[in-house]
């Protein structure tokens, strides 16, 4: 699907089908100065667990508000070199309170088409690579509001449409990337619910989970 819908190689390494916070994931990127673009494997969540030193207190990093994303120290340097990424996948997940407790719903395109996510990475002395999703409020979007519980602010992630793919790689400009990053109009999405099976674990409550390509 990589080579197929992006153009890409897919990175060496193995990823799950659906991918958590921590869990590695291909997302694709500018590769260098040129234009060309590559496929990396990434940790899901801008800081990853590994890197925070024990005692000190975890603040999750999966996904990046825009009202803050150019001010917290955990994104706003890489939001201000301009660090995009899409972030490949066929659907994500997000909890549904409707009946009274948390049912895990799966959102994603008709035909379980393929899109991109927009992201935002980072690397690490290591060589390694980890990236975020940035996320707006949907407090007034018709689908998106139904998610996350009552009484909370709802939020969305940004699924960009295919024409914009290679100009949000290219944007070199923190104040123009805004302008990518708005919510895809609900019938544009389709969405239906998808429990969690017993035998996985069971993600954040607070954390959306992204099922990769």
């Amino acid at each position: 699907m990589l080579r197929d819908v992006f153009g890409v190689e897919p990175p060496p390494g193995e990823w799950r089908s659906e991918v958590w916070p921590d869990y590695p994931a291909p997302i694709i990127r500018r590769a260098g100065e040129s234009d060309a673009v590559e496929s990396v494997l990434a940790s899901f969540s801008m800081v990853p667990k590994r890197t925070i030193p024990p005692g000190t207190r975890y603040f999750p990093t999966a996904n990046a508000r825009i009202e803050t994303i150019g001010k917290l120290r955990s994104f706003a340097p890489h939001w201000r070199a301009c660090q995009f990424a899409l972030i490949p996948a066929t659907a994500f997940f997000e909890p549904n309170w409707e009946t009274g407790k948390a049912i895990r719903w799966k959102i994603g395109r008709p035909g379980d088409e393929p899109f991109a996510i927009a992201g935002l990475w980072r690397a690490w002395p290591d060589g390694a690579v980890s990236f975020t999703m940035p996320t707006l409020n949907a407090d007034s979007h018709p689908l998106m509001n139904r998610f996350h519980k009552p009484g909370d602010e709802k939020r969305g992630v940004v699924v960009l449409p295919r024409n914009t793919w290679g100009d949000w790689l290219a944007c070199a400009d923190p104040d123009e990337a805004r302008s990518f990053l708005r919510l895809l109009p609900a019938e544009a999405l389709v969405a239906e619910p998808a429990p969690v099976p017993p035998r996985m674990p069971k993600a954040p409550p607070a954390q959306d989970d992204l099922a990769g390509i």
